[in-house]
């Protein structure tokens, strides 16, 4: 028996009975009635009841009426200056009561079988999940969301079936599905989570008019900025759109906005956020600015934008021909394209994050994989797989019929209409999203954080298709949004898989809510781009679309003037090309460093979640990921180790609270005032000019030699 042989079967003997361990990662298929995950035992029920009908009358108006809703308003709010995501536990929160209110007033029968019942609640949030997303490229939108629900069925063996994958956003959902219906055995005087949720919701919703109206102030304190607003340096160190050292946010819409709940993150993945920010944003980024690493100093020190040699804006327009394609003769009449240097870093990190993630995975899963995959049909996980095993599965050819279908409307639609995208490129672009659904599922399935493949996938075909931007970015959001719809859609199918949903309904549910968010993303972003003058410009003081613009950025970097000249051998970035490398090579030595010496802090060193730390920068700034840290550390770190019952009771519940009361809150000013027309009057803590206006500030002027 050869080395890989033997270490493939003590993989899969070790299966049944090895401790899990939550920060290694590990898959774990350990036998007892409850789960093997101390979060996870205490949210999930380890109960079921067959009998419960789920794809009801009731089920069906909610599901159609709910998603509708949400995915306008997502949509909607993408586009603004200060956009704002509705988060799903909304949905769960409005449609109890409508739940119970149906089943009062529906005459009984087929249209009212009973008590409306925790199973119909989770198939109209998991509809409702499945539409919230917005749409990257809304013309494409049900392809890009097809092809990833025919990915989620294959994954799901790997990601949703074992009990080491457990999903902490979807541990929220559940929590506050078992809030809202299930009685618990209180002590004396002890709250239950539903009256603890209720508090904590109301006082969130009262909490955010403070800073998202009143007193917006409050939302960024950079006061390092303030001691001297005149002072360059200080304004670019501490800034809210600088380094934000010292920054303070007192919002909570602004803490979640692009990291989600830090309440949900285990605390030693949040450690490899906050090492690699640090080591990225606040040690790489100034070192390489202040020395003027590749004309730094003539940028902003975080920004974006895209500007010419001497510092001024670059006009993207003046090097297109007709067809919008690059006309080399104007490009080089008008210059290369310079970004900053925060800018060409993120983008070296990125690509070292998407390397080192294949070289993770193969250390520290490949055996473990081989076994799941061998033992995935008759392998009962823990008590929640063994459960499901009471309902019919969905046949692997829904799921493959499917992808095949929507890979080749893909096709049509990329050769019939002016995608410039050939058919060829097409499939490059699934096959890329396919391959590395796994690794990142893997991340995404323990640490909550996602690494992304924007960036290799706009490389590959830059070098492909040099000039064309369409083709860039509908190559990239086949290859990456689709990726990233197969993981919502696994998501969704692990939180069925805690609540004992049946498949087959699950399959319809998704289904459903996919063909509503392709459809109503359409119609909305149609409808905006049509009716608001000045929109995505500065021309428009309410729909700036700070996300597309960052989205048209890098279609310029990588589809207009393509990889080879901005990151080619005689460009002045071309050096971050060797973060392949050192991405691919990082996790080697961590990997056997924590087999010398085992049980020690390098445990816990995750070099994919390290490395992707600053993945949301831009458009997230740096103040967001340290007031994010700090409020994980009061609740991961601290109220875990010193108040664990607490934590295991209401921590969850607390976020979710927190979401919705920032949620209604946003939806009242919406109706109340900016449907309206009405402003909040300034005074100093709403004040008119920002205060600290050289944050955004360069080193050397524009223009200057």
């Amino acid at each position: 028996m050869s080395a890989e042989q033997k270490q493939e079967y003590l993989a899969e003997k070790e299966f049944v009975d090895e401790k899990f361990d939550v920060e290694r990662s590990s898959i774990v298929l350990e036998e007892e009635e409850n789960s093997p995950i101390p979060e996870v035992a205490a949210m999930v029920s380890n109960k079921d009841d067959p009998s419960l009908p789920v794809l009801t009358f009731r089920y069906w108006l909610m599901a159609v009426i709910f998603s509708l809703g949400l995915s306008f308003f997502n949509q909607f709010f993408w586009f603004r200056t200060r956009p704002m995501s509705i988060s799903p536990l909304v949905i769960q929160l409005l449609s109890y009561p409508f739940g119970r209110f149906l089943a009062r007033v529906l005459p009984a029968g087929r249209l009212n079988p009973g008590p409306f019942n925790i199973k119909e609640h989770v198939l109209v949030s998991m509809t409702a999940n499945c539409a919230a997303g917005v749409a990257y490229a809304v013309d494409i939108t049900v392809i890009q969301k097809m092809l990833g629900f025919g990915m989620a069925g294959v994954l799901r063996r790997y990601l949703v079936y074992p009990a080491a994958m457990i999903w902490p956003a979807t541990l929220v959902q559940v929590a506050l599905m078992n809030t809202l219906h299930k009685e618990e055995d209180l002590q004396p005087g002890q709250w239950s989570r539903f009256k603890f949720f209720c508090v904590a919701a109301a006082g969130m919703y009262l909490y955010s008019w403070i800073p998202g109206f009143i007193f917006p102030l409050i939302a960024s304190i950079a006061w390092v900025c303030w001691i001297d607003p005149k002072n360059l340096v200080l304004s670019q160190v501490g800034g809210a759109g600088g380094l934000g050292v010292g920054a303070i946010s007192l919002d909570w819409n602004t803490i979640v906005s692009f990291l989600g709940s830090p309440l949900i993150i285990p605390w030693w993945a949040q450690v490899n956020i906050g090492l690699g920010f640090f080591l990225i944003a606040w040690v790489m980024v100034p070192i390489a600015y202040y020395t003027n690493l590749w004309d730094a100093q003539r940028f902003p020190i975080l920004t974006a934008k895209l500007f010419k040699v001497d510092g001024h804006p670059y006009v993207t327009r003046e090097i297109l021909n007709d067809k919008a394609l690059m006309d080399e003769e104007k490009y080089q009449n008008y210059g290369p394209l310079r970004i900053s240097t925060f800018f060409a870093l993120t983008y070296g990190i990125g690509f070292a994050g998407l390397s080192s993630m294949v070289t993770h995975t193969w250390l520290y899963h490949r055996h473990k994989l081989v076994a799941q995959w061998k033992q995935s049909r008759e392998h009962s996980e823990d008590i929640h797989h063994k459960l499901m095993q009471a309902y019919p599965e969905v046949p692997d050819w829904w799921y493959g019929a499917l992808f095949v279908f929507m890979s080749v409307v893909a096709v049509i639609t990329c050769e019939v209409w002016e995608y410039e995208l050939p058919w060829w490129g097409v499939l490059l672009a699934i096959a890329m999203a396919a391959f590395f659904a796994l690794p990142v599922g893997l991340i995404q399935a323990v640490t909550n954080q996602q690494p992304g493949l924007n960036i290799i996938t706009e490389y590959v075909i830059g070098y492909m298709l040099p000039g064309y931007a369409i083709a860039n970015v509908t190559f990239k959001t086949l290859g990456y949004i689709s990726m990233a719809q197969g993981l919502m859609f696994t998501a969704d199918l692990k939180l069925g898989h805690y609540m004992k949903i049946p498949p087959r309904a699950m399959f319809w549910a998704q289904l459903l809510g996919t063909f509503i968010a392709g459809l109503t993303n359409l119609i909305t972003a149609n409808w905006l781009l049509g009716s608001q003058p000045g929109i995505c410009t500065k021309a428009s003081k309410d729909f700036q679309c700070p996300s597309a613009n960052t989205f048209y950025s890098a279609s310029v970097i990588w589809g207009v003037i393509a990889p080879e000249k901005m990151f080619g051998s005689t460009s002045i970035y071309n050096a971050v090309n060797y973060f392949f490398v050192l991405g691919f090579v990082l996790p080697i030595p961590f990997y056997y460093l924590k087999k010398a010496f085992p049980n020690s802090a390098l445990e816990f060193i995750h070099v994919p979640v390290l490395l992707a730390a600053t993945g949301m920068m831009p458009p997230a700034q740096a103040y967001h990921y340290t007031n994010w840290l700090a409020v994980g550390f009061i609740f991961q770190f601290f109220a875990r180790r010193y108040h664990p019952d607490w934590h295991l009771r209401f921590t969850y519940v607390l976020s979710a609270a927190f979401d919705s009361g920032t949620a209604f809150m946003v939806l009242t000013a919406f109706f109340a005032f900016t449907m309206t027309g009405t402003v909040m009057p300034y005074w100093w803590g709403n004040p008119e000019d920002d205060m600290c206006p050289l944050e955004y500030g360069t080193q050397i002027a524009p223009g200057s030699p």
